[in-house]
């Protein structure tokens, strides 16, 4: 068997293992869909006619603006799980187990990126289903839908990667859920809830450079139907950016703390 061929197989057995627990404890991925539900109804019916209205609109305008925002935000909560997880798997002395066996090192953090994403996405479709319900109408033909999941995807792989590493510094399970809340309140000071012209000029300003307002843009324009411009690249290059940081960070101390 050849090293990559190894590596595939034991990446599989990885994934196959968090999936089972992800069946076994549905509370952590059911919480992950409950959040973006909860602030998804909050904000329609208690804000959605007062908003909508300054948005030149109604309580149906909104639910279009927010509803992708929502979903980013949804996407972002998913990363907990997966920080949480990869701290138990440290502190529970699994990984000394895995010492003994003959497996690819990375498929350990392999398996619990592909698993946290398929979790992610599955999660997101009542969040979907839920705006629909509340008046969400999307004006995006198949391929544009084929394109916001593909947007998602990447989202959730990047953050992933990075909640891996958060998941390796922390020295508790508690620790471990605190450290990817900066992540899930990233997308509240983007455009995910209000314009970003619409907000101060140095909270606009920080608004228009961090990572999930392009992301939320473009997802708002294929969700729509409209033109997303330049969000489109710059939200793949910040997918590209933080995965990769988070993979070379994550791998760094998981060689750090496996080593004999």
């Amino acid at each position: 068997m050849s090293t990559l061929t190894h590596a595939v197989h034991d990446s599989t057995t990885m994934l196959r293992r968090n999936l089972k627990h992800a069946i076994r404890y549905p509370s952590v991925g059911l919480g992950s869909a409950m959040m973006p539900i909860l602030m998804l109804l909050l904000f329609v019916y208690a804000f959605g006619d007062s908003i909508g209205a300054g948005m030149g609109g109604g309580r149906g305008t909104y639910v279009n603006y927010l509803t992708p925002g929502i979903i980013i935000m949804g996407v972002a909560a998913g990363s907990m799980s997966t920080s949480i997880a990869v701290c138990s798997d440290m502190t529970e002395g699994i990984i000394n187990r895995f010492r003994t066996m003959d497996i690819t090192r990375s498929s350990f953090m392999t398996g619990h990126v592909i698993g946290s994403v398929v979790q992610t996405m599955v999660c997101m479709v009542p969040v979907v289903g839920v705006a629909l319900a509340v008046g969400f109408r999307s004006g995006a033909t198949p391929l544009e839908w084929l394109a916001a999941a593909g947007l998602l995807t990447a989202i959730a792989f990047a953050v992933t990667w990075l909640s891996v590493a958060l998941g390796l510094i922390s020295k508790t399970v508690e620790s471990a859920s605190n450290k990817p809340l900066l992540i899930q309140f990233l997308p509240f000071l983007g455009s995910a809830f209000v314009p970003a012209d619409s907000m101060s000029p140095g909270l606009r300003w920080f608004a228009e450079y961090q990572p999930f307002t392009p992301m939320t843009e473009t997802l708002r324009g294929l969700l729509s139907g409209s033109e997303i411009g330049d969000n489109g690249w710059i939200s793949l290059a910040w997918c590209v950016g933080i995965a990769l940081t988070g993979y070379l960070w994550s791998r760094s101390l998981f060689n750090g703390t496996t080593k004999r």
